[in-house]
């Protein structure tokens, strides 16, 4: 019997066909528990071997944000009508209680801003006004006792000492509101150190006058050139500065609050479109919780517009009658304190001072002076009769207009005399000693009729201030609250929607 060869060598079999490989064996999943297989290159002819190979580290997939998943699980809700509503109460009770907070906000603004009008800033541009005329009248009153000399009245001398301390307790109130560092607050400083000062000067004035030493005289026109110079022009600076603080808090309380209103637009509109689609989709015409959102903001919304709407007409008339009357009576009390002591200075200084009015002529330089005060003084005047809106602010206003024209006669009288030479005659028509008609008795006059004026003109911007103030109160208080019932009532109204899915 015939044996085949022994030898390892495979049997003949067909060839393969041309391109291609020898065949192999199909691959085996590796089964649980067992290592991977991998294929290792042939260690023989026609022959392939196998070996265990280790896994190698598990790539994780790419962690997602909490915002992706976030705007996924939101897209997936939206594809549900629950989910619409969810999403759709979320919004409406946001809108509401946004629209609630814009509203608190500006009202409280406003409405602290009318509270500085009133309180605040009014009062004291009205104290740097005060300041001024006391500091002014003081010097008119220690000007007309250096012209009685000896026979110098105790009136008049209590006159003086009453400015005086006037204008001191008005510094010390207006440095206690004034911000420190600021430009008010450097003017009050220089104030309270020029006080003192210009009050030693009167004083040495007046015990040389008494004395009979021509030296009184040099002292009381470094006094007037002091207040003149730096303390007049520094109250008047305060005075200018109160008035600008208050013109600011005017523009903050005035202003129309236009983010809350289009705020409250867009809240109603979204509150409608949701109770049209709430009655497209259900046929049910009323939602009783969006109803209560929709009214809730209505009444915030109305009483923003109409509260807001008072408070402006309020505050706007406070300044219209009250604040531009109260500046022009002001700047004319003024005007005729400055007029007064000019005129008592022509007469100290009996033509020591001079000024060129013109080429070549010149004139007694606080007669001039006067001059220039009392048409300050007839157009200050003639606006404040303007802009009186009633009897009882226009009835001083014509008075004192009356007195300022007796004033400019008995002034004229008075200088004829002087440039004849009788300055006693001069004196006594000034200042009264021996004259039933002197100038002092029509600018006290003058003086009384704008007092009478401010104090009514002070008592109608307090009113009108207070009417306005008084509109808006308890709206921040009230639009807070009823955007919480608002929102409260969106998301009930919704969740009754979605009770229905349950």
């Amino acid at each position: 019997m015939t044996q085949p060869p022994r030898n390892s060598t495979a049997p003949p079999g067909p060839e393969p066909e041309p391109g291609r490989g020898l065949p192999t064996m199909p691959s085996v999943p590796p089964q649980p528990g067992q290592p991977a297989l991998l294929a290792s290159p042939p260690t023989h002819a026609g022959h392939s071997a196998t070996a265990p190979v280790s896994p190698g580290p598990a790539v994780a997939p790419p962690r997602r944000t909490a915002f992706a998943e976030g705007v996924d699980r939101v897209r997936a809700a939206a594809t549900t009508e629950p989910g619409r509503l969810r999403i759709i109460g979320a919004v409406l009770a946001l809108l509401v209680v946004s629209f609630g907070a814009v509203t608190a906000w500006q009202a409280t603004e406003r409405a602290s801003a009318a509270d500085d009008v009133l309180h605040n800033s009014q009062p004291l541009s009205s104290a740097a006004a005060d300041i001024y005329r006391s500091l002014a009248d003081a010097n008119t009153a220690a000007s007309s006792g250096f012209l009685a000399g000896g026979q110098e009245t105790k009136a008049s001398r209590d006159r003086y000492e009453k400015d005086i301390r006037t204008a001191a307790a008005k510094l010390v109130t207006a440095a206690n509101n004034s911000e420190p560092g600021s430009p008010s607050a450097e003017t009050i400083a220089e104030l309270n150190r020029l006080l003192p000062e210009y009050k030693g000067l009167i004083e040495r004035a007046r015990a040389n006058n008494r004395q009979g030493y021509p030296l009184g005289g040099a002292y009381l026109r470094y006094a007037n050139d002091t207040m003149q110079t730096e303390m007049l022009p520094a109250a008047e600076e305060l005075y200018t500065s109160e008035n600008a603080r208050l013109r600011g808090d005017y523009a903050n309380a005035t202003p129309y609050p236009w983010a809350a209103i289009a705020l409250g637009v867009v809240v109603l509109a979204a509150l409608a479109w949701a109770q049209h689609r709430n009655y497209r989709r259900t046929n049910r015409l009323l939602n009783h919780g969006l109803v209560a959102a929709t009214a809730a903001t209505t009444v915030v919304l109305l009483w923003l517009v109409v509260g807001h709407a008072v408070a402006r007409a309020g505050l706007n008339d406070s300044y219209d009658h009250g604040v531009r009357s109260l500046n022009v009576l002001h700047d004319a009390r003024i005007a005729s304190l400055k007029a007064r002591g000019n005129e008592n200075l022509t007469l100290v200084s009996r033509g020591a001072e001079t000024v060129e009015v013109e080429p070549g002529e010149f004139q007694d330089k606080f007669d001039v002076a006067y001059e220039e005060s009392m048409r300050d003084l007839s157009d200050g005047l003639t606006r404040a009769r303007g802009l009186a809106d009633d009897r009882s602010g226009e009835q001083p206003v014509r008075a004192a207009m009356g007195n300022m024209d007796v004033w400019q006669e008995r002034h004229q009288q008075a200088r004829a005399a002087d440039d004849a030479g009788d300055y006693q005659a001069a004196l006594d028509k000034v200042i009264g000693t021996r004259s039933d008609e002197p100038t002092g008795e029509c600018f006290d006059n003058v003086d009384a009729n704008l007092d009478t004026a401010l104090q009514h003109e002070q008592r109608e911007f307090q009113q009108a201030a207070r009417d306005g103030r008084g509109a808006m109160t308890g709206l921040p208080l009230g639009a807070a609250v009823l955007a919480v019932l608002g929102a409260a009532g969106a998301v009930l109204g919704i969740g009754r929607r979605l009770s229905e899915y349950r």
